[in-house]
């Protein structure tokens, strides 16, 4: 069956580094774009970061630009997020997306960023 299964969250202090990673099982991989998303408490789930399924095509919302680079590996199914310089507003769960014709979701991961 479908999985995405992510890993790597934790409690970093600000301007610290996370690397997320996004496990892939069960469908075509490298046919579908992916994505990483967030949701702090109490607000709603929002857009991070996309890669397109080759890879070539990335953007980012523009409170990580500069901060975070989307990568993925189409040999071993994997999506990874490089979070640098970490700020206590970037506090979440992360979601990785897999999009094609249908959605395929993960189940999160907890970033927390705080002293």
């Amino acid at each position: 069956q479908v999985q995405l299964v992510e890993s790597g969250g934790g409690l970093v202090q600000p301007g610290g580094s996370l690397r997320l990673s996004c496990a892939a099982s069960g469908f075509m991989f490298s046919t579908y774009a992916m994505s990483w998303y967030r949701q702090a408490p109490g607000q709603e789930r929002e857009l991070v970061a996309f890669i397109g399924s080759g890879g070539g095509s990335t953007s980012y919302a523009d409170s990580v630009k500069g901060r975070f680079t989307i990568s993925r590996d189409n040999a071993k199914n994997t999506v990874s997020l490089q979070m640098n310089s970490l700020k206590p507003e970037d506090t979440a769960v992360y979601y990785c997306k897999a999009t094609r014709i249908l959605n395929y979701w993960g189940q999160g991961t907890q970033v927390t960023v705080s002293s």
